[in-house]
């Protein structure tokens, strides 16, 4: 009985942790978080620069959109983007 309610325990713990909430600008796969704070974007030979708000990428895709802190949302493949993380 108590091999029971351990295996329920931790199942239950596994399940609240593949589960929780992301913490930062971007959540991936079990629940890992990728912060970043700008980013530079290749556009053929103009560069567009600014803060990120959000990120996200697509499954089974190579794009990537960002939505900037001004509101505009950029959709370019990931080979053209660059995002930066500052260290705290």
């Amino acid at each position: 009985m108590k091999k029971r309610i351990l295996i329920i325990a931790i199942l239950v713990i596994a399940m609240v942790a593949l589960s929780a909430c992301s913490i930062g600008n971007r959540q991936i796969s079990l629940d890992t978080t990728q912060t970043f704070d700008s980013f530079k974007i290749l556009f053929g030979d103009q560069v567009v620069e600014g803060k990120i708000k959000t990120w996200r990428d697509f499954e089974d895709s190579d794009v990537i959109q960002i939505t900037d802190t001004n509101g505009n949302t950029w959709l370019t493949h990931y080979m053209n983007v660059l995002m930066k993380r500052n260290r705290r």
